[in-house]
C-alpha cells in the first residue's frame, strides 16, 4: 500500500499506519509541550494517542470478523489522522448483513466503555466528561469517554460512518439498493453541511471532518451507481477484444515498443494459445530497470494472476479485479484468451452507456450499447 507501513498482521488481517500519522502525533507531541513546556506531558500525549489508535484498530476487527462470518474478507486496515479504514472485498448482498457488519464496531467501543466503566466505578476514580483535561487527568477515564465518543460519532447517519451503512441498511430492507444509497448519502452531505457550519464558529476540525463525509457520501452513492449499472452485465458485454499480446521469449524492448506504440498498458502473455502470465506497466518498468531492454517477458512477467470466463457477472469479477495487484484480468473461453477485462474499459463502457441513457430518455426505441464479444 503506497504511503503506507505495515505493522503487523491479526486475524490473518495487514494493519498499515499511513505516513501522515506522523504529523498527527508531532501536532500531539507540540501540543503537549506548549502547555507546560514538560517532555512528560509529550510522552503522555503520545502513549495516549496509540491507545486510541490500538482501539481504532480494535473497532476495525469487530467490522473485519463480523464480515467474515458472512464470507466476506477484509483486505487490510489502514491508520489514517483522522481514524482507520477497514477495506472489505465486497458489501454484503444482504441489508441484515450489513446490518451487522456495520453495527460490530461501534459495538466494541460499547463494550469497552462498558468494561473501563466497571472497573473506575469499582475503585472510585471515575471522573465526569465535564472535567476531562487535555494534559493529566485518569488515564483510563479518558479512554473511557473515547469509547463512548467514538460509538456516538460512528453512529452518525452519515456515510462513510458506521451510521450512514446502517441507515442504508434499514432502508434497503423497503426499497431497492441503489434508491436507500441515495436517500443515505442526502442525509450524509446534508450532515456534512452542518458541520462544516459548525466548524466556522466552533471547531476548524469539523469542517475538514465535513469534507471527509461529504466526499464518503458522494462516493458511495457513485459506487452504488456502478454496482447497479454491472449488476445485470455479463463479462463478455464489457471485456476489451482488441489488445496486442507477448511471448514469454520477447524481449522488454520489444515489450516497450509496443506499449508506445497504443494506449495499452498491460499485456496479457501467450504461449502455445494459453495465457501464461500478464506484464503489467509496473512490471515492464522495473524489468527494464533491474535487467535492461535485453531482458525478457518472462523474468518481468506476473504468474499469479486471476481469469473470468466471458459468461461471468461483472460484479464479483470486478471485486477480484480491484483486489489483485493487476488492472487486467484476463477473460478466458475454454482455456483460451477470448479479451481483457480492465478497469479503464469499464470506465469506458459506464460512460458510454450513460451518454446512450440520455440518448433513450429522450428517444425511448434507441438500442443499447454493447462491445461485440469475441468469438
Amino acid at each position: 500500500m503506497r504511503a503506507s507501513w505495515k505493522l503487523t498482521r491479526i486475524a490473518g488481517i495487514d494493519i498499515y499506519v499511513h505516513v501522515t500519522f506522523l504529523i498527527l502525533l508531532a501536532w500531539v507531541g507540540l501540543s503537549h509541550y506548549l502547555l507546560r513546556h514538560r517532555w512528560l506531558d509529550v510522552a503522555e500525549g503520545m502513549v495516549f494517542i496509540i491507545a486510541l489508535f490500538a482501539i481504532v484498530v480494535l473497532h476495525e476487527l469487530g467490522h473485519a470478523l463480523m464480515a467474515r462470518r458472512f464470507g466476506i474478507r477484509t483486505r487490510d486496515i489502514i491508520l489514517l489522522p483522522i481514524g482507520g479504514v477497514g477495506r472489505l472485498e465486497r458489501i454484503p448482498d444482504e441489508p441484515r448483513q450489513e446490518l451487522l457488519v456495520a453495527l460490530a464496531g461501534p459495538a466494541v467501543n460499547v463494550v469497552l466503555a462498558a468494561v473501563l466503566f466497571a472497573v473506575l466505578a469499582a475503585s472510585e476514580r471515575l471522573t465526569a466528561l465535564t472535567d476531562m483535561t487535555l494534559v493529566g487527568g485518569d488515564f483510563l477515564s479518558k479512554l473511557m469517554w473515547i469509547n463512548v465518543s467514538l460509538a456516538i460519532f460512528n453512529l452518525l447517519p452519515a456515510f462513510p460512518m458506521d451510521g450512514g451503512r446502517v441507515l442504508r441498511a434499514l432502508l434497503a430492507i423497503r426499497m431497492n439498493y441503489l434508491r436507500a444509497t441515495k436517500i443515505a448519502a442526502r442525509i450524509g452531505q446534508a450532515t456534512a453541511l452542518v458541520f462544516g457550519l459548525l466548524g466556522l464558529f466552533v471547531n476548524p476540525f469539523l469542517v475538514l471532518i465535513a469534507l471527509f463525509v461529504w466526499m464518503g457520501a458522494a462516493q458511495e452513492a457513485s459506487i452504488a451507481q456502478m454496482r447497479a449499472a454491472l449488476g445485470q452485465l455479463r463479462v463478455g458485454q464489457v471485456m476489451t477484444t482488441e489488445f496486442r499480446t507477448l511471448s514469454p521469449r520477447e524481449l522488454l524492448s520489444e515489450a516497450a515498443r509496443k506499449a508506445l506504440a497504443g494506449y495499452q498498458r498491460d499485456f496479457p502473455v501467450l504461449e502455445d494459445g494459453r495465457v501464461v502470465g500478464v506484464l503489467t506497466q509496473e512490471n515492464l518498468l522495473s524489468g527494464m530497470t533491474a535487467r535492461g531492454l535485453d531482458g525478457s517477458v518472462s523474468d518481468a512477467m506476473q504468474t499469479s494472476f486471476e481469469t473470468a470466463d466471458p459468461s461471468d457477472m461483472v460484479e464479483p469479477v470486478l471485486a477480484r479485479l480491484q483486489a489483485s495487484n493487476c488492472r487486467a484480468l484476463p477473460v478466458v473461453r475454454e482455456g483460451r484468451l477470448a479479451g481483457m477485462l480492465t478497469l479503464e474499459g469499464i470506465g469506458e463502457f459506464l460512460t458510454i452507456e450513460a451518454a446512450m441513457d440520455a440518448r433513450r430518455k429522450r428517444q425511448p426505441g434507441a438500442t443499447r450499447f454493447a462491445r461485440k464479444s469475441a468469438t
